[in-house]
């Protein structure tokens, strides 16, 4: 016997027994974007790899070591796929002139890919929501995009979920930053990890969100980048943060708070959630006024974000998390009556009720057993009593002793009453 071919470490299968949580996620985040007037797009998992050299910055831990790249074997073109869907989107919207007379809120869904340790909350292949405003210049915007989480947020019913933002500023005030960070690092070179004196004169700016715990106090003495900011960045930021007041959304204001890519300005924020025995960064995003004209396009604004989907999904899962049922109702019936099971089955899908119907053949009582295996709230018997009555039989499969002989509109009324979709 041959030796069995096992998925990618890193890269999971999503079985049928998860998608219903995942379905309920991705569900519940649709409808919240498109409340907000965002619209959905797709763009390619793989693209030209000097797209995301350019945007995501050449110096960068997931250029330069976490991307799945390669060499088409029909040109040579060198191609990636894709790490992180924002260069995508912006390469997509200046390809097709979507900015030509008006901003865009679009946005996306579907598998990103970085090549790094598999750990919890963290996979080679994973998955994200990603939210794009283009063309919108003030604070409103950013605010509007937290909120909108927010919102997600309390539709999942996740509560334990801390709200950081920051200023990182623009060009020239990080420019003035970055001067004052290595000249303090410099000056304390022997207490830095490997990673800090690799990025020392690259991206010293990353080495503030370190995680490493005997370089906590090294990095809360650093120079503070909001002690740079220009007069109109510290007027964006304040804005944000009355506009976040004013909807009633508490948040910590975190200076050591930075993004892993380059192409961020201004405002930058992540939303945090606990578990019982871990804490991740579940969303997060910020201003990219830059990126546009940095990719070739006419220069203008721009503002997003992503949520990774697996890390919600645990604390989803760790809550307790009731995804719905596969169906509504399962169909079983007798031996002699699988056309009027048939019928039946398209009767109440047609009423807009989700249904399984029974196949395999088997008893009856392991017919009941797979019903209430299914997570259906319901099952509907046909045999030869409920023929000749010509009704059905409606069973309450949560409810212990509640059954009914019904005609098919009765039992649909009843089944729709109760169901979430009724």
């Amino acid at each position: 016997m041959s030796k069995t071919i096992q998925a990618i470490r890193g890269m999971n299968d999503i079985l049928p027994d998860q998608s219903p949580l995942w379905q309920f996620f991705e569900d519940a985040t649709r409808c919240v974007f498109e409340q907000y007037g965002y619209r959905m797009m797709r763009a390619p998992v793989v693209e030209a790899t000097p797209l995301f050299a350019r945007a995501i910055g050449e110096v960068t831990d997931i250029v330069e070591k976490e991307m799945y790249s390669f060499e088409d074997s029909m040109n040579g073109e060198k191609l990636t796929l894709r790490p992180e869907a924002t260069a995508g989107l912006v390469r997509a919207v200046i390809e097709h002139n979507l900015l030509y007379n008006a901003p865009q809120r679009v946005w996306t869904f579907g598998p990103m890919f970085r090549h790094e340790r598999p750990q919890k909350g963290r996979f080679r292949q994973f998955y994200q929501f990603d939210v794009e405003a283009l063309g919108f210049p003030g604070p409103d915007v950013d605010a509007e995009q937290i909120v909108m989480l927010a919102r997600l947020w309390k539709r999942l019913g996740l509560r334990d979920v801390a709200l950081h933002i920051n200023s990182i500023g623009d060009g020239d005030s990080r420019a003035r930053h970055r001067e004052a960070l290595v000249r303090y690092f410099e000056a304390r070179v022997d207490e830095l990890d490997a990673d800090a004196k690799r990025r020392l004169h690259t991206n010293p700016l990353r080495t503030l969100d370190t995680k490493n715990p005997a370089m906590q106090a090294l990095v809360e003495d650093a120079p503070k980048l909001r002690d740079y900011l220009d007069g109109e960045a510290l007027a964006h930021f304040e804005g944000l943060k009355a506009l976040l007041a004013a909807s009633g959304l508490a948040f910590e204001e975190n200076p050591r708070l930075v993004r892993g890519f380059d192409y961020y300005n201004r405002t930058v924020f992540e939303f945090i959630g606990k578990g019982s025995d871990f804490e991740l960064a579940i969303a997060g995003g910020g201003r990219y006024d830059g990126l546009i004209a940095q990719l070739g396009g006419k220069g203008a604004p721009g503002c997003g974000m992503a949520i990774g989907v697996e890390r919600v999904l645990m604390l989803l899962a760790e809550g307790g998390a009731a995804a719905p049922a596969a169906a509504d109702v399962y169909v079983l019936y007798q031996d002699g009556f699988a056309d009027r099971a048939w019928r039946t089955a398209e009767q109440l899908r047609d009423a807009g009720l989700d249904a399984i119907l029974h196949a395999g053949g088997g008893s009856f009582k392991s017919q009941m057993k797979k019903a209430d295996g299914s997570g259906a709230r319901f099952a509907i018997i046909l045999g030869e009593s409920e023929a000749a009555a010509g009704k059905l039989s409606l069973k309450d499969l949560r409810q212990a002793g509640e059954q009914a002989l019904l005609d098919i509109d009765a039992a649909i009324a009843r089944i729709g009453s109760i169901t979430p979709g009724g």
